[in-house]
């Protein structure tokens, strides 16, 4: 077993995954995957530090339904980037799929149909950080399936069926696999981790949800121009990995550095990196920001007035939060 080790006395997850309480219309969704398969997927995609990445080798394809930027090409799982999500053309052709997407009481990032297709294993691996201790969260919702398609989740087998509603810890070692003759499709849906999204699961995991590791992410709270025009051009030095939302390095001054700038773009704000690398940001409230596309697994908070002008930077996982103050200076209009 491959699960994050807790806090003393604190619960650990109850499994590696959970059904959830609502049961969707299986043969809606079937109805409306149909509706949307005339043409050929694309392969999908990685997403890293540096933007979309390769291709998976396996046949594995997918259908956008929300991606950064609305974008229906995008089969990548996104994340922080000069994008928010947003829904794609596709989503407004299948309403039932809509209400499901409504009917989850969390924040949404990407949303696809991903197909695995016969014949096809793919490879163990994890999802860094994809686990409510990091205030993340990967549900699945299977459409077409068959006694052939497995997800082997921390050394555990699920054959999960149409219309039912899981959630998996993908944090853990895990692989799909399809011995079938037909293709496996899901809909997953990657959410921020909310008391809401919280109210879904059995009571079994109640406790944890309430007592154990878990980033309830806050919702985001609009900033006034006035309010986002005091951050301008607010210059300091950050760690160079604080970007690399997957990495588990700790926050540290004695970490090679690099220059950030936040700057107001229409009606929020985008923190801009050395070699422009743009982050939009998201607002949780006094002047503290998450990276659009992420959690809050890290945020930075601004203090821009007063003799001793600064920025906090934060890491968290669960009810763990560590931090680390530089100084900061507004630039010249």
């Amino acid at each position: 077993m491959t699960a994050h080790p807790t806090l003393l006395g604190a619960p650990s997850m109850p499994a590696e995954g959970a059904r959830l309480k609502p049961t969707f219309d299986a043969a809606r969704l079937l109805r409306e995957l149909t509706s949307v398969r005339e043409h050929s997927w694309d392969q999908q995609r990685v997403y890293t530090e540096n933007g979309v990445g390769d291709a998976t080798e396996v046949d594995w394809r997918c259908l956008a339904l929300r991606s950064p930027g609305g974008a229906g090409d995008r089969t990548d799982p996104g994340g922080p980037g000069p994008l928010s999500f947003a829904d794609t053309v596709w989503l407004d052709r299948i309403p039932y799929v809509r209400e499901v997407l409504e009917s989850i009481p969390a924040p949404l990032h990407a949303v696809r149909f991903m197909a695995l297709g016969p014949d096809t294993v793919g490879m163990d691996h994890t999802d860094p950080k994809y686990g409510p201790r990091w205030g993340v969260g990967r549900l699945h919702v299977p459409v077409v399936t068959n006694p052939g398609a497995v997800l082997v989740l921390d050394g555990v087998e699920h054959r999960w069926q149409p219309g039912d509603f899981w959630f998996g810890d993908f944090s853990r070692t895990h692989r799909v696999q399809n011995s079938g003759s037909e293709h496996r499709v899901h809909l997953v849906i990657d959410v921020l981790v909310t008391p809401g999204l919280a109210s879904l699961f059995p009571e079994t995991w109640q406790e944890y949800f309430s007592k154990g590791e878990v980033l309830y992410n806050r919702q985001e709270s609009p900033q006034t121009a006035d309010e986002r025009r005091r951050n301008d051009a607010t210059r300091f030095s950050l760690p160079a990995t604080f970007h690399l939302w997957e990495d588990f390095t700790p926050l540290s001054a004695d970490q090679p550095q690099q220059t950030a700038t936040l700057a107001e773009d229409g009606d929020r704000m985008t923190l801009r990196l050395s070699g422009d690398r743009d982050f939009a940001l998201v607002h949780l409230g006094d002047d503290e920001y998450r990276l659009s596309g992420w959690s809050e697994e890290r945020t930075l908070q601004v203090f821009p007035d007063g003799p001793d002008p600064r920025v906090v930077l934060r890491t968290r996982e669960g009810n763990q939060v560590h931090e680390l103050t530089v100084p900061a200076e507004r630039l010249a209009a």
